[in-house]
Formats: C-alpha cells, sequence, structure tokens
C-alpha cells in the first residue's frame, strides 16, 4: 500500500505486494459489525470469516505491538517513535511502518502481541512484507475492541492501558482527509478508521479493507470489512462501503 495518495490516483503497487498468483475470481467481502452498547463480544457477520491479506490495516496492529513493548519496559514511546506511528496511521507512510515493524522485531514480535490481544487467526506476513500478514473480519473485531473498548462495563481486559488506547484511537481519528473512506460510509462525521489497499501484481487485482469505529444515532459500533480481487481500487472500495453500510444498518435492527 502506497503513502498518501488520493484513492483516484493510486495506480501502482507499493513494495510490500507480493508476487504470489492471485486467480481472476469473483471479488469477495466480508463484513464484521459489533456494538459496544450491546453485551455481546461476538460480531455480526455478513459473508464468510474468511482469511484475507491485511494490506495496511496492519498498521494498528503494529502499533499496538509496539505500545506493548514501551508498556511492558516502563516507558513511553520516544519522540522517534511518536514521528513514525503518526504518519503510519495517518498518513499510511510505507517506510515510516517499516522503521517499526523491524523496532517491534518483525513478524514473532507482532505475534507476540497478538497471543496477548487475543488473535487467534492472523498470521504475521514473512521477512519485511508486513503488508502480506493474513487476518479474518472476527480477528480485527478482537483488536478494535482493545482500542475502542475502555468504557466503565468494559467488555474486556484490553492489555493496551488507557493511555495507549486514547493514543491509537486519536490517530485513527485524524486519518487524511482522503483515507477517509471506507467504513465511515456507515456514519456520519464521528469516525476512527484505518484503510489498506493493494493491488496483486500478477493479476492486478485489488485488496481493499477498513476497520474502524462509527456512530449511529448515538450509537457507537466497531466495523471490519475486509475484501479482494476487486478489478480496480474504486469498485473495491465502492464494495467495502457498501457492505459496511449494509452491515452496521442489519446490527441495528438487532
Amino acid at each position: 500500500m502506497a503513502a498518501a495518495p488520493s484513492p483516484a490516483k493510486q495506480t501502482q503497487a507499493a513494495a510490500v505486494l507480493d508476487t504470489a498468483v492471485q486467480g481472476p475470481g469473483k471479488a469477495r467481502v466480508t463484513a464484521a459489525v459489533l456494538s459496544l452498547d450491546g453485551r455481546s463480544l461476538k460480531p455480526l457477520l455478513n459473508g464468510k470469516d474468511a482469511s484475507y491479506v491485511t494490506a495496511s490495516i496492519v498498521k494498528v496492529d503494529i502499533l499496538a505491538a509496539l505500545l506493548l513493548q514501551s508498556q511492558d519496559a516502563g516507558r513511553h514511546l520516544t519522540a522517534r517513535e511518536r514521528a513514525l506511528a503518526e504518519p503510519m496511521i495517518r498518513n499510511s507512510d510505507n517506510a515510516a511502518t517499516t522503521a517499526l515493524w523491524h523496532e517491534i522485531g518483525g513478524a514473532p514480535g507482532l505475534e507476540a502481541a497478538n497471543k496477548r490481544i487475543g488473535l487467534t487467526a492472523t498470521k504475521a506476513g514473512h521477512g519485511a512484507k508486513w503488508g502480506l500478514t493474513q487476518t479474518t473480519a472476527s480477528d480485527q473485531i478482537r483488536l478494535l475492541l482493545c482500542v475502542f473498548d475502555g468504557s466503565a462495563t468494559s467488555k474486556t481486559n484490553s492489555p493496551l492501558n488507557k493511555e495507549s488506547r486514547a493514543y491509537i484511537q486519536s490517530l485513527m481519528s485524524r486519518v487524511v482527509s482522503d483515507q477517509a473512506w471506507g467504513v465511515s460510509a456507515a456514519s456520519g462525521s464521528n469516525h476512527a478508521l484505518k484503510n489498506g489497499w493493494l493491488q496483486r501484481t500478477a493479476s492486478g487485482l485489488w485488496d481493499i479493507n477498513s476497520v474502524g469505529r462509527v456512530t449511529v444515532d448515538g450509537h457507537s459500533y466497531l466495523v471490519a470489512v475486509l475484501s479482494d480481487g476487486s478489478p480496480s481500487m474504486n469498485e473495491g472500495i465502492s464494495m467495502v462501503e457498501r457492505a459496511a453500510r449494509q452491515a452496521v444498518a442489519a446490527t441495528t435492527r438487532t
């Protein structure tokens, strides 16, 4: 995923793209929604809870891992780490992500953090290919719960402390304007999100993902929409936004 271009101008793959063959079959999409007002820890799923490539939504996970490591060391993030974390989330900067990926210890560091967070179906990408991490919509909801569920009636015992959660929330609430698409289509102006987009080098097809928190009629929802196989980035975005709207609408009726 490239750093900070507008979706309409995104035309080429970044260095994290893989070279594996992906078949030209139909696009697929899975949406998961969990109400923060309800008691359930199980999200409502639209579509099969299959494995997808994360592309740049993994950047939230990388930041969570970095914050867990800093908590364990009894310290705050350094000025350098903050200078990398902000563009990683707000602008989706790949160079900053690669630097922090190495700092957390790459795939082993991410998977150690994910074990504590409770992600059971997320497999970190090999080497420096953090964008090829595999995940499911349900796992992304679990990650979002650890970031956003800080209420007095918390559903989880998040390993992230209050300060760490607030920091991730702040960055996800301030993504640059040309990346404020995806799950935000299901809400008004009150949302926090991270998107990912990745063109597969062999097929030219697109993986488009969006995760975050949205507010509808005063109620908060965690939403994760994962997709692949779209013929263009814009078509993938449209599919993800449509899936987000439909999934949130279905949740509000339950």
